[in-house]
């Protein structure tokens, strides 16, 4: 996968300037997790748009996006900052993960799973650099010895799809719509949100157009809307990571 995407970080992470019950940290928190699941979605929508074959649970491969785009779009330490909250995302509020509170059924993974799956692609992307990482988010040796390779695995399936994309050039194949009647945290998501939307234009183009909402949905969710081919941020999300930042 090309590097690229080094532009976004002043917005997103350091000078998301809200006014409101939210503290610089908890800010950064929640952009950082605010990106991993636009990303996330973004998998969804390069798999309908450009009609990709998905081998097993499509939440799984879109997870992978995730966590391959902030590997590369960033600089390494803005990388590693959004990893490390992105990480505690997946963890919420310490409760999700009880036998009793896992749901099987769901098309999503157990969060726990989906923690220590980012965890170790984002290590495997750069194994020396990050041991601190890995250490610092627990993950065991013995999934650790094969994160390089689950990495190299990832990559080889979206790299190409991105590298595509950017072949394609510039463009405005991505479009923003926000509701801006909203409270602080519809505003940091929408700041945010609208800075990635930019940047993407700035370095690629989609065969189709695609466009991404940030809006309030009445629940704390964020989907894509194949039928529509909509993205949609909703603004109880960054309320309820608020919740889960650290303090």
């Amino acid at each position: 996968m090309k590097l690229i995407f080094v532009v976004i970080t002043s917005l997103s992470l350091s000078a998301a300037a809200v006014a409101g019950p939210m503290d610089r940290k908890t800010e950064d928190f929640v952009a950082a997790n605010l990106i991993s699941i636009f990303y996330h979605e973004l998998g969804h929508a390069f798999i309908d748009i450009m009609k990709l074959p998905i081998f097993g649970q499509e939440e799984d491969a879109a997870d992978v996006l995730s966590a391959l785009l902030i590997d590369a779009w960033f600089e390494e330490d803005t990388a590693v900052r959004i990893a490390y909250a992105t990480a505690s995302g997946f963890l919420g509020d310490g409760d999700s993960n009880a036998p009793d509170e896992v749901a099987y059924w769901d098309v999503h993974g157990p969060d726990l799973q989906r923690y220590y799956t980012f965890v170790c692609l984002f290590y495997g992307a750069n194994p020396k650099a990050r041991k601190a990482v890995a250490k610092d988010l627990k993950l065991p040796d013995g999934r650790a010895e094969t994160c390089e390779e689950e990495f190299g695995l990832a990559n080889d399936s979206w790299g190409p799809v991105v590298d595509e994309l950017v072949d394609n050039g510039a463009g405005r194949s991505v479009r923003f719509l926000a509701d801006h009647r909203t409270d602080a945290h519809g505003k940091l998501t929408a700041d945010v949100i609208a800075e990635e939307v930019k940047s993407m234009n700035a370095k690629m183009s989609l065969p189709k157009r695609l466009l991404v909402k940030v809006e309030p949905c009445g629940a704390v969710n964020a989907f894509y809307d194949a039928k529509a081919r909509e993205i949609i941020m909703c603004t109880e999300f960054a309320r309820e990571l608020s919740g889960y930042a650290p303090r």
